[in-house]
């Protein structure tokens, strides 16, 4: 199930991180994973991975045993994590790190949520960085990528306006823009 969301040169790495992450669920639930797919196109290949993911973390114990890159794929599965602050750890832990091409997916994702935490952080550290891979990323999944524009826009109408009354100076908006480079013009090249 999660083989699908990194290129397949990184099978045995995906399989060791894996086979870290316990079996408990948080709370229970009977499901491990939603049966909803995020889908993006990375050079050429088609990433799919799970909206959530309901395994309790417990990274911090295993974490030590893994490689660089072991670690990186843990955290991109984590960052799809049903409890907002293991998603939010796990981002941060990825952008404290020299990531892979193939870890952007998992770090544009997360930033078209509702947990306003996850974006301030996320722009206060890539607003900072070269993001023309990202913006790449983005050019190459431009429908997808207008879509997350879309309902960044829509919790910020739901949950944030009274506290940003001017979109121009919401953080969501400013990540998408500076740093994933959303445009007008984007919006025009998706039809």
């Amino acid at each position: 199930m999660f083989q699908d969301g990194f290129p397949n040169y990184l099978r045995d790495d995906v399989n060791k991180a894996v086979g870290l992450i316990p079996h408990k669920t948080y709370n229970n639930v009977t499901i491990e994973v939603s049966q909803d797919i995020i889908q993006y196109y990375q050079d050429n290949n088609v990433i799919r991975f799970p909206y959530r993911i309901y395994y309790i973390d417990n990274s911090d114990e295993v974490i030590d045993n893994l490689s660089v890159r072991q670690k990186m794929i843990l955290h991109c599965i984590y960052s799809r994590c049903c409890d907002g602050f293991v998603r939010q750890k796990h981002l941060y832990s990825l952008l404290q790190m020299d990531y892979e091409d193939w870890a952007i997916p998992y770090i544009v994702k997360i930033c078209d949520e509702y947990v306003l935490d996850i974006l301030e952080m996320t722009y206060d550290i890539l607003k900072e960085q070269d993001t023309e891979r990202i913006k790449s990323f983005c050019l190459e999944n431009i429908g997808s990528f207008c879509k997350s524009y879309n309902r960044m826009i829509s919790y910020w109408n739901e949950h944030y306006r009274y506290r940003y009354k001017n979109f121009q100076q919401y953080t969501g908006r400013k990540l998408f823009r500076e740093c994933f480079g959303y445009s007008k013009s984007i919006e025009r090249k998706k039809v």
